[in-house]
């Protein structure tokens, strides 16, 4: 309703809304007045929307949505390059390889971000770079040789060059300045810090994560989240603590990481949700029913991963955000995870890769105590990753990337797999059972139309209500008396979702 009401450009294409009233059904960023609430209807295709019996709106035009207009592929390219440029994807590479990983040729690539943001792809690689580098110098005690490459850049000398001339300063004049730069800790990891938006509930988020940790790669202890990391061949631990009152939150690296902080950097905003706006997250899902929910646990987020396939494993081997430690991830892990000396007893090895559960096969995963039927799916996907026809990388096409995922490992698996490794606020389980027992439903198709209440965040409602479900206290008759008859409002008002 929100991405509606703002006409979000994020959701073009992603979903329709249809007025019963004239007929007609739009794209989310139709400039013709909003339709009133009880005269919508969503969905998730321009052609779902017409079988049902409504006409495209000859304003807006449908069938220009993204996916479906050539003219929407330049501004859709260029947000894709923009994040992997600002993940680093430039650092030592060319353009062209860029742009082959992302089907274009360099030119058009170049054209693309001209046009969107005024830049080429090298400027916009620099401005990464520099802003990082100044980000080092001034709030962390590594050489400026250390933060010269930390940043991406490939010489000593032209990282000194560029940053005069785009600053008018030498790196070592910023290090002179006065600032608040933290001492190096004892065991001399890195300290940074990630802001946020406030509020955030971090007790919650390392909680959804912890309940869904990879034993032996995770580790939560009391408000501190540990992990081991591997990014493009460099290994170590990253550790993160909220700094509340102080709206950020504290990480410290390995030094051994530092040469890949950029990339690993946009990982964690990713794993943590950093970039989310929760004041208005959470105004919506307080106008949809979940008020007591919300006020309960303002600012919770949705734990995203560091890697596409660590997204899968959870998953797939039944961990989730609801469940104890799961003894079979334990077991692959111990057997697929390669081992990493950290100094850290409860973290030992690194997350398995695609390429190894692929050629280990489905028997060999059925040995370990998983389903074979389960095994084969978990194989499937691992070899379509591993061979390059799956990718789970954020700015991968949400559309092709749900329907590859649903074909392999159905529609409820799918949707969970896309919430984290996508990092796609809206996707929704409907098949939960715990989320039907929540709410008073008795089918999934209820808790569907239950959820369009909550759209385009109906991510950060099924959190809102996993946290429900099993919270250590005990529920609030009025909360629970408020969601049964939320369930029994909504689930009989037969609204289609997508």
């Amino acid at each position: 309703m929100r991405a509606l009401n703002a006409r979000d450009v994020r959701f073009d294409g992603v979903f329709f809304v249809a007025i019963t009233s004239t007929g007609i059904y739009c794209r989310p960023v139709c400039p013709t007045r909003v339709a009133r609430a009880e005269n919508r209807r969503f969905f998730d295709s321009a052609a779902s929307a017409e079988r049902a019996g409504y006409r495209p709106c000859l304003r807006c035009r449908p069938e220009l949505a993204p996916g479906l207009a050539v003219m929407d592929a330049v501004p859709r390219l260029a947000r894709v390059a923009a994040h992997r440029i600002g993940s680093g994807a430039l650092n030592g590479r060319a353009v062209a390889e860029l742009a082959r990983e992302l089907g274009v040729s360099e030119r058009h690539l170049r054209r693309a971000l001209e046009r969107e943001f005024g830049v080429s792809p090298v400027e916009l690689a620099q401005t990464h770079r520099l802003l990082l580098a100044k980000r080092l110098l001034a709030d962390t005690s590594l050489s400026v040789t250390h933060i010269a490459f930390a940043s991406g850049f490939q010489s000593l000398r032209r990282f000194n060059s560029v940053f005069r001339e785009r600053y008018r300063l030498s790196p070592s004049a910023v290090r002179r300045m006065p600032r608040t730069r933290a001492a190096a800790p004892a065991n001399d990891l890195v300290k940074l810090t990630l802001a946020y938006r406030p509020p955030l509930a971090w007790n919650e988020l390392i909680w959804l994560l912890s309940s869904a940790a990879l034993p032996g790669v995770e580790v939560v202890e009391g408000r501190r989240y540990g992990r081991t990391v591997q990014v493009d061949g460099h290994r170590g631990t990253v550790f993160a603590t909220d700094a509340a009152p102080k709206p950020h939150v504290t990480v410290e690296v390995s030094p051994s990481l530092v040469p890949v902080l950029m990339p690993l950097l946009a990982r964690l905003r990713q794993l943590f949700d950093l970039d989310a706006e929760p004041t208005v997250i959470d105004a919506h899902l307080a106008e949809g029913g979940l008020g007591a929910l919300v006020a309960r646990r303002p600012g919770v987020r949705i734990p995203g991963t560091l890697d596409g396939f660590e997204a899968v494993l959870r998953v797939l081997l039944g961990g989730s955000s609801r469940t104890r430690v799961n003894e079979l991830a334990r077991r692959v892990v111990d057997v697929f995870g390669e081992e990493l000396d950290t100094g850290c007893g409860a973290l030992v090895r690194l997350t398995p890769s695609a390429a190894r559960i692929a050629e280990a096969g489905a028997p060999r995963l059925a040995a370990l105590g998983a389903p074979l039927r389960r095994a084969e799916v978990i194989v499937s996907v691992a070899r379509a990753i591993a061979l390059g026809t799956l990718c789970l990388e954020l700015g991968s096409d949400l559309t092709s990337t749900n329907r590859a995922l649903t074909d392999l490992v159905g529609a409820r698996m799918a949707s969970a797999i896309v919430m984290r490794a996508l990092y796609w606020p809206d996707a929704f389980p409907f098949a939960d059972r715990s989320l039907r027992r929540t709410l008073g439903f008795s089918s999934a198709q209820a808790l569907r139309a239950c959820a369009e209440q909550w759209r385009p965040w109906r991510a950060y409602a099924a959190a809102h209500l996993w946290l429900h479900a099993n919270s250590a206290r005990p529920a609030r008759n009025d909360d629970s008396g408020k969601l049964s008859r939320l369930g029994r409002a909504i689930g009989g008002a037969g609204l289609d979702g997508a």
